[in-house]
C-alpha cells in the first residue's frame, strides 16, 4: 500500500514499483532479526481482463521453512508478492 497506494498502472513505472515493494519487504523482514534467509518476489500486472496463473514449488524442511503470498489490487492493477523464509 505504501508503494502503490493511489497509483494508476503505468508500464514504465513497474520496474521501480516492483523494486520498491521487494526492498520494503526485505527491510521489514530483516528488522525482525529472525534466523532466516528470505526470497521475495513481486509481480505487478495491469487489470485488463487477461488471465494469469502462478505456481511455486520448494524442496525444504516443512517444520522450519515456509512461504506467504499477498495479493493487493486497485482499479488498474494487481500486485502479488511472495516471501519464502528458509531457516539458517
Amino acid at each position: 500500500e505504501s508503494v502503490l497506494g493511489g497509483a494508476t498502472y503505468n508500464h514504465t513505472k513497474v520496474p521501480q514499483w516492483t523494486s520498491n515493494v521487494i526492498e520494503q519487504a526485505m527491510q521489514r523482514l530483516k528488522a525482525q532479526q529472525q534466523p532466516f534467509k528470505y526470497i521475495v518476489t513481486c509481480v505487478i500486472m495491469q487489470k485488463n481482463g487477461a488471465g494469469m496463473h502462478m505456481a511455486t514449488s520448494c524442496y525444504w524442511d516443512n517444520t522450519s521453512d515456509g512461504s506467504a503470498t499477498l495479493k493487493w489490487d486497485n482499479k488498474t492493477m494487481y500486485c502479488i508478492a511472495t516471501v519464502f523464509g528458509l531457516a539458517i
